[in-house]
């Protein structure tokens, strides 16, 4: 599942609304709606402050390097 999903999903089974989530993160409506549409480029910290209301973090995960490996042959 891709974070923009996951956070629109646990939104949603929160009973939230953007403007909710925004508020009880800390962290503009803007940057919310970004978020939930797959933005690219977005802070970190922000991402985490979300997160936390959910009981998650952003962090490292190993990749699967032959999936790595196939994506290079492709370039």
């Amino acid at each position: 599942m891709l974070l923009n999903e996951f956070v629109k999903e646990r939104r949603k089974l929160a009973g939230l609304t953007q403007p909710d989530l925004a508020a009880k993160a800390g962290v503009g409506l803007r940057f919310i709606r970004e978020l939930e549409q797959g933005k690219e480029s977005l802070r970190l910290d922000k991402v985490n402050q979300v997160l936390q209301l959910f009981g998650y973090q952003v962090g490292p995960l190993p990749i699967n390097r032959n999936i790595l490996a196939d994506e290079e042959g492709r370039s």
